[in-house]
This record gives structure tokens, C-alpha cells and sequence, in this order.
């Protein structure tokens, strides 16, 4: 009997890889692959082969249509090749999808993939030391296999089909799986080290991580809330709530070492900061109100509200290797990255309650310097007409000019839009821009704007769009922004960048540091009625 070792571990890794790129089109349904007759048993990976009606038959009776056409064409490239048994038994790459999907069902508490009866088919079939094609449970079970990991593989990589992201004012376009490439990185690294290589941004398994410490500490730890007896905290006194603060502080990471002294010291106050570093609090060292606000939230609001986060990174490309911008909007932050690596961040303010931030993706191909504002139509008629009615001076007062039927602003240092734009076409209307109001940066929430987005360090990002023109030196660009007059210049070629504006609200920084931020918008809500609903996490509760 041939050796089927290698074989089998390549067989594999070619069935993760192809199985991976399930569930991407939500309308369109996979085409079905033509089937390849070169493979004979002479040049097989495997003597066993799935007789043609009863592959025919199964895939007319599975339920989901893009999977029954991704079961045909997986079994047409091979010709109808057995993947899950070989001659001499069940490969023994099958407890390790098991394991997988077993993980997946833990961390998620995603319980609906999990399939009793093909667990308990495997189980009876395991050992069998030698497998007859024409056995029925065990072709049945073969593709039973197949059809559990393409809904696997489409849950755990791309996220959860039933969730419809634009109903949840998600604009960015779920990710497609580049199978290729994911199939090319576990043939080099012989399937080790899968998490470094699986189709997922790595935000997702540093989230999963820290998911799971909290699963731990709500197991271990009580978190009732905290009802601080004094209003104002001294640094080098004690107080009877110190001992709990401390437990909690570390509990959670930001205290290095347990600590049951009622002594407010420099280690606690450190550990304080940290705190309000990860929750986008101002970092005084204050134990106060904002404070016992957020370490007071129920501990499984905080596991539900990483699980959101989880499933929205499965949406997204994995991390890019090229330069981009993101914009996190609860955090308020723009983040630089050059050749994938994070250059620089900068504060931002976003869209209001009233007038949120659209969540989408763009490419950013124009820098406009000294800019005219546009007023658009909903403030011209709710704010400019208005003031123009009570005060006729209105539009000289704040620079503007008729511009046909509608109004502008002139630039200069007084424009709304600052003294530089930074244009990625969409059909919102939304860019980033300078602005005059540069008190709003210093507020820890700084969601007050009419829906674009203003940065805080305008010229600098100007700067490293530029940076690769010689011509645009640091002085030019100062320059150009205080024109007086708009200027634009196009970003060609390489030069143009992705934009992603993104909604996270819990996510791993540069530090390492688990980061939560407030549900601005509503969006967490209205994730999680779709995600727990129906009792989602019910398997992990139990763990």
C-alpha cells in the first residue's frame, strides 16, 4: 500500500484553501467548475473515488445553493476524489477541522454549526481500518464533511451571511478571499502557524485572545458595580473601596501585581491611566465619575461587545501590506499606515448623533489647498437662509457669495473647511478637511461635525501624501495652503491611497493594549440584536 502521509497533509491544505473562498458573492451564485478528467487512479492522491449519481443526488438535496455549487466544483477539480478517507481509514487531518470548528463554536458561542450527527458518524467510523467507496455511511460521511466545511469555512473567514452589513449602514464591501495566495502560504509553511496565514485581518485573533481572558475572568470574578464612598480621590490616602478597585485593575491587566491594601498609591494611579488610555478617557489618574462608569460595566457586555467587533473585522481585507488611512470613528482617530506599518494617528472629529459618519471605503486622489466650501443643500436651507432672513449681512459676515442657486465660503483661515481638503469620491459627500475650530480636539468625545471628518494635523498628512514629489517641499505646501486661492492637485498613480472609514469600538492597539470605545451611533445595538438574539453564545456561556 502506497504511503499517503504527504498526501494527505497536502490534501488538506488544498481543501482549507479551497473551501475558504466559500460564501464571498451574497447574490451571485459561485459558477461551477469544469470537471477534470486528466485524474485517474493511476495518478491519483487516492484510490477512492465518489460514484458520480450519489455525488449528483447529495448536491441537489443541499439546502444552501452556493454551497451545493462549491461541492460540485470542489469534487469536479478532483475528479470525484475521496478528500476525508483513505484506503486504510479516516484521514487524520479530520479531527483537526473538528478541532477548528470546535474552537470557532467556543470562542464565538456561534452554536449553529455545530452537527451532532456527523460528530457521531465520525465517531463510528474511525476505526475502520480499510474503506469501501461503496459503503454508504462512509460516502455520506465524506461528503457530509465537505458540505460542514464550506459552511465552516464561510462562517469563521467571512463572517455571518445572515447579517445583511448595509442593513447595519455598513458601506464597505465584504472581503474577497484571494484563495490563490491563502493556498500558496500553507503549501510554504506545510500548514503550521495557520492563524499567521488564515484569510482574517489580525485584528481578529489578538481580539479572539482577549476574548477568551474574559471569558476566564468572568468565571473568576464577581462584578457587581462599584459605588465609590467619596467624590474626590487623593493619591497617598485610603479608602474602604481601594481594596476592590485594586482587585478589578488587575483582574483586567492594567495593575501589574494583586494588591488588597486600601492605600491609594503611585502603582494605582498608574494603573488608573492605563485604564483610561484603553477606554478613551482623559488620562489624569483620576478615580472619578467617567471612571466607575466604564470599569462598572457587566463583564458579559464587554464579551458581547468583542464578539461584535470580531464578526465586523471578518468583514474587512486582511491587513494590508500598502499605504492606507483609517478613520476608527469611535475613536476619533485617523491612522497613517505606510507599507502596512502604522506611520503616524492623529485626532479627528466625526459626524454627530444627528448627522453620523457614513462607514465605507474609498480611494483618496485629490488634495484641494485653500478651498471654497460648497454649502451643502440640507445646512443652506436649515442654518444659511435662515440667518440670511434675520441678519441681510449674513454671507458677508462669514465670507460667502452666491454661487448660482447655491452658496459657498471663500477661502482662508476663516473657511470651514480649514486650509486644505482631502477628496476620495463617493456619493455622500464626505471628506477629510481642515477646520478653524481647533478647540474641539482637546474634548476626549469629539463627534460634533455635520458628517465629514476634520483633522487635527491637516499639513502633516498633506505632507506624506506629497512626500514623493520633490517639488512640494515643506514651505510650498505652507504656501499653498494660505493661497487664498483653491488650488487642486491629483494624486496619480501609486500616489492615491485607500480610505477606510471604520466603526470599531473595541479593538487591540499598537501596544497590545485591549482598546473599548462608546457605541456613538447605535450600531453595537443593533448588532447585537441580530447576533444575540437568538441565543447566540449559549455553548460559550457554558465554558
Amino acid at each position: 500500500m502506497r504511503s499517503h502521509t504527504l498526501n494527505r497533509g497536502y490534501l488538506f491544505i488544498f481543501l482549507c484553501a479551497l473551501l475558504a473562498s466559500c460564501g464571498q458573492k451574497e447574490k451571485k451564485l459561485p459558477e461551477v467548475a469544469v470537471r477534470d478528467t486528466t485524474i485517474t487512479v493511476e495518478n491519483s492522491f487516492t484510490e477512492l473515488f465518489v460514484d458520480s449519481i450519489t455525488l449528483n443526488r447529495f448536491v441537489k438535496t443541499t439546502e444552501n445553493d452556493s454551497i451545493a455549487n462549491q461541492i460540485q466544483s470542489f469534487y469536479n477539480h478532483r475528479n470525484y476524489q475521496f478528500a476525508w478517507f483513505f484506503p486504510d481509514g479516516l484521514a487524520d487531518f479530520v479531527p483537526t477541522f473538528l478541532g477548528l470548528q470546535n474552537d470557532y463554536i467556543h470562542y464565538s458561542g456561534d452554536s449553529s454549526l455545530y452537527n451532532a450527527a456527523l460528530v457521531s458518524r465520525i465517531d463510528s467510523l474511525k476505526l475502520l481500518k480499510k474503506i469501501n467507496p461503496k459503503d454508504t455511511s462512509v460516502v455520506n460521511t465524506e461528503l457530509l464533511l465537505t458540505e460542514q466545511f464550506f459552511k465552516y469555512a464561510s462562517r469563521a473567514y467571512s463572517g455571518d451571511h445572515r447579517i445583511n452589513i448595509q442593513e447595519l449602514n455598513w458601506y464597505i464591501p465584504r472581503k474577497k478571499i484571494n484563495t490563490e495566495a491563502f493556498l500558496d502560504s500553507l503549501l510554504k509553511h506545510k500548514a503550521q502557524n495557520l492563524s499567521a496565514y488564515e484569510p482574517v485581518n489580525r485584528q481578529y485573533n489578538l481580539l479572539k485572545e482577549n476574548l477568551l481572558n474574559y471569558y476566564q475572568i468572568r468565571k473568576d470574578q464577581t462584578w457587581d458595580s462599584l459605588v465609590p464612598d467619596k467624590k474626590k480621590f487623593k493619591e497617598g490616602d485610603s479608602y474602604d473601596i481601594i481594596p476592590e478597585i485594586k482587585q478589578r485593575l488587575f483582574a483586567l491587566g492594567d495593575l501589574p501585581e494583586a494588591d488588597t491594601t486600601d492605600l491609594l498609591d503611585t502603582a494605582l494611579t498608574q494603573a488608573v491611566k492605563r485604564f483610561q488610555t484603553r477606554f478613551g478617557l482623559k488620562q489624569d489618574g483620576q478615580i472619578g465619575p467617567a471612571f466607575f462608569r466604564e470599569i462598572n460595566v457587566p463583564i458579559q457586555e464587554r464579551i458581547q461587545q468583542i464578539l461584535i467587533n470580531m464578526e465586523r473585522i471578518r468583514w474587512v481585507p486582511a491587513t494590508p501590506t500598502t499605504d492606507y488611512l483609517l478613520v476608527n470613528i469611535p475613536e476619533y482617530k485617523l491612522h497613517v499606515y505606510e507599507d502596512g506599518n502604522l506611520s503616524f494617528s492623529m485626532n479627528v472629529v466625526v459626524g454627530s448623533e444627528a448627522h453620523n459618519t457614513v462607514i465605507f471605503s474609498g480611494t483618496l486622489n485629490q488634495v484641494v489647498f485653500s478651498p471654497y466650501w460648497n454649502v451643502p443643500p440640507s445646512i443652506l436651507k436649515n442654518e444659511i437662509l435662515p440667518g440670511i432672513k434675520r441678519r441681510p449681512n449674513y454671507l458677508a459676515k462669514h465670507n460667502m457669495e452666491w454661487n448660482g442657486n447655491a452658496v459657498r465660503q471663500k477661502p482662508g483661515p476663516k473657511n470651514s473647511l480649514g486650509l486644505v481638503k482631502f477628496l476620495f469620491p463617493n456619493s455622500y459627500n464626505i471628506y477629510l478637511h481642515d477646520t478653524p475650530s481647533k478647540n474641539l480636539f482637546g474634548e476626549s468625545s469629539r463627534a460634533f461635525s455635520h458628517g465629514c471628518i476634520r483633522l487635527s494635523e491637516p499639513k502633516r498628512l498633506a505632507e506624506f501624501l506629497l512626500r514623493k514629489d520633490s517639488t512640494w517641499t515643506e514651505q510650498k505646501i505652507t504656501d499653498a495652503m494660505n493661497l487664498g486661492k483653491e488650488k487642486y492637485v491629483r494624486l496619480r498613480g501609486k500616489a492615491e491611497i485607500p480610505v477606510f472609514i471604520g466603526y470599531f469600538t473595541a479593538w487591540i492597539d499598537q501596544n497590545g493594549l485591549l482598546n473599548f470605545r462608546k457605541d456613538i451611533y447605535g450600531h453595537d445595538k443593533k448588532m447585537a440584536e441580530r447576533l444575540f438574539s437568538n441565543g447566540t453564545e449559549v455553548i460559550a456561556l457554558k465554558n
